[in-house]
Formats: structure tokens, C-alpha cells, sequence
């Protein structure tokens, strides 16, 4: 008999317990924001999708916070297939769709979300896209140089592999480029040819190229060409063994060569000047002299030009 009662007891306290237990366990719904990212896909063949464009759109949401921890990990987005939203032809002919700014309604139905969760508001309600004429052109590619060569040496126009691209994107886009450069090379100190793989100077991602982005540039260096004047050079006098004047005596010439040979006194002090006056015989002459310089020189002005000679 008391074991009945203690029985009775406990059930009549857990039918009590049980709504109770029941009312704390319930959550109310909980409210937040979600950013979803717009995917755009079917981007009709002849046009491109500019930069200017919704790329997400906001909504509010209602749930139960159980379900909030498995929402925030999923990679939720908002799908847009932009041939079917815009082609205004049943037949599906691609040239009903022209370029411009287009807006789309964005709709619930396409938000992926489990049917327990309410969508509150959306924002905004329509998205914003461009449309271009896609477009190509073949550009010659070109290297800028950055910095100096060594001392007496230039850098010539560089060759590139390949040495033309074809480039596809949005009309506006192509035809403001202008030049189709590679990022610059720096020449500082440089004193020979090399060979360098450089990529293009396209930061526009939506414009693509027939070829790898890199490309392989040659660098032709040379030494600058530059001048020297050499005055007072004496005019020596060849087969002659009688007494001879010259009038004037020495010759001033300007020459022009390689920085580092021009810079090299071994090899300038190979010039010199000479009359040959075989066969000649006592009297006066006029002659023009001889100037001999190394190779990879070449003379550029001399004067006197002309050269009394008197021979006893």
C-alpha cells in the first residue's frame, strides 16, 4: 500500500513537470541578416558582363536558432541565369538581346532555403547588369624599360614571344587600349642581352588573352656610340729622305665608336697621320693626309683638310 502511494505520488509530479518542461524547452525564432553572393551563369556567347553589376543581395531571415549555426555553413547564393532572364524571344534568338543595363527582379523562390525558415525582406529587389558586345583584337606587345644601364651602354627595342596577342573582352575595354604593354623590366646596371619571362599589364580579369599571360621578352644591350675629338696630331712624312716642311704640322679630327673603345687609351693612341711622298721631287705640293684609326672607329671630321708641302 505504500509503495502504491509513493507510485501515485511520482506520476501525479511528472504529469505536472511535463508541461512545464515542454513550455522551457520551446525557443522563440531568432532574426538575422544573411549576404548572399549573385551567381551569374548562361552569359549569352557574344556579350561580356562588365564589372558593373549586383554582386550580392541582402535578406532577412526568421528562424529557429537551431538552424542558425547550419545556416551560417552553407555557401548560399543567388542564381541568375542571364540568357533565360533576358531573352525577350520565345525561339530563343540570342540577337533580341542587345548590349546595355538591364534590371532583374530578384525572386523568392530562387533563394535556396529550407522551407522552416521565413525570408522577411529582401534587398534590393532588383539587380543591376551591363551587358557588352564581346569584341577581339590582335595587339603587338611592347616592353617598357625601368631604370639605367651601365655606364655607355642603351638598351634597343626589345622582341617578344609571342610577338603579338589577341585579346577578347567588353567593346569599351578593348578599344581603350591603346598599347599592349608587359609590366616594365628594370635595366639597372645592365651591360648585355638578355632574355626574361615577363607577364602582361592586364589588371582587368575580365579580359582574356589567346596566349599565356607571360610572355618571353629579348633585351638587346649595346654599347652607345659616342664622340671624341683628338687634337694635335703630328703628320708624319713616309718616303721621303730630303728635308721636307708641312705646313701646318698636326691635324685635329673628331671620331666616333663604342663608349668602352673611345675610353681605352691603348687603342686611341693607335691613331696617327702620314703623307706618303714617294716619288715626289724637290718642290712644292699640296697634299692630303692620311689618318689611320682602329677598327670599329670611325672619323667624322679632320681639319686642315689640305697640307702645303715643300720639299728641298
Amino acid at each position: 500500500m505504500h509503495k502504491l502511494k509513493l507510485y501515485c505520488n511520482a506520476l501525479i509530479l511528472l504529469l505536472i513537470l511535463i508541461p512545464f518542461c515542454f513550455y522551457s524547452c520551446t525557443t522563440e525564432p531568432v532574426e538575422t541578416d544573411l549576404l548572399l553572393p549573385v551567381d551569374f551563369s548562361n552569359v549569352p556567347e557574344n556579350m561580356v558582363l562588365t564589372y558593373f553589376h549586383t554582386d550580392k543581395i541582402e535578406i532577412r531571415i526568421q528562424t529557429d536558432p537551431r538552424l542558425m549555426e547550419f545556416i551560417n555553413k552553407e555557401n548560399i547564393h543567388y542564381p541568375v541565369d542571364l540568357y533565360t532572364d533576358l531573352e525577350f524571344d520565345p525561339a530563343g534568338a540570342s540577337d533580341s538581346i542587345e548590349p546595355g543595363t538591364y534590371l532583374i527582379p530578384v525572386e523568392e523562390k530562387r533563394i535556396p532555403m529550407d522551407p522552416a525558415i521565413k525570408i522577411l525582406s529582401i534587398n534590393p529587389s532588383y539587380l543591376s547588369v551591363q551587358l557588352e558586345k564581346k569584341v577581339k583584337k590582335i595587339f603587338k606587345v611592347s616592353v617598357p624599360y625601368t631604370g639605367k644601364p651601365a655606364k655607355g651602354y642603351i638598351a634597343l627595342e626589345a622582341a617578344t614571344d609571342p610577338a603579338s596577342v589577341e585579346l577578347t573582352g567588353a567593346a569599351p575595354l578593348i578599344h581603350s587600349i591603346k598599347e599592349l604593354k608587359t609590366k616594365p623590366i628594370d635595366l639597372t646596371n645592365i651591360n648585355e642581352n638578355f632574355k626574361k619571362k615577363i607577364p602582361l599589364d592586364l589588371d582587368n580579369p575580365s579580359i582574356t588573352s589567346s596566349s599565356d599571360h607571360i610572355i618571353i621578352a629579348t633585351v638587346p644591350i649595346q654599347q652607345q656610340l659616342v664622340s671624341k675629338t683628338i687634337e694635335n696630331i703630328p703628320i708624319q712624312i713616309w718616303n721621303c729622305t730630303s728635308a721636307v716642311n708641312i705646313e701646318p704640322s698636326e691635324i685635329t679630327i673628331r671620331i666616333k665608336g663604342p663608349f668602352e673603345t673611345l675610353g681605352n687609351k691603348e687603342i686611341t693612341n693607335q691613331i696617327y697621320s702620314f703623307i706618303d711622298l714617294k716619288g715626289l721631287r724637290p718642290g712644292i705640293y699640296a697634299r692630303h693626309a692620311y689618318i689611320n684609326v682602329p677598327v670599329d672607329l670611325i672619323i667624322t671630321e679632320a681639319a686642315p683638310q689640305v697640307f702645303t708641302i715643300k720639299i728641298e
